[in-house]
């Protein structure tokens, strides 16, 4: 089994946004909300659910960024 960065996405009030994806990067989402769901067992049926929880552990994780935002 694979170890993924992501867990089980939370299931918040979804908000509407609108943004282009290359399709390569639209196919690999696809690719891991079904790795993801095999893992869980939650089916992610709108792979773009993947995104914000994705730019939420990418910055969480990012040093650079937490150490400008401490300086800020």
């Amino acid at each position: 089994m694979a170890k993924l960065k992501l867990g089980a996405i939370a299931d918040d009030k979804p908000v509407k946004i609108s943004i282009e994806l290359p399709a390569t990067l639209h196919r690999d989402l696809i690719a891991y909300a079904e790795i993801l769901g095999r893992e869980t067992g939650q089916s992610v049926s709108e792979p773009t659910r993947l995104i914000v929880p994705m730019i939420e552990r990418f910055m969480a994780t990012d040093r650079g960024f937490a150490k400008a935002r401490r300086l800020r």
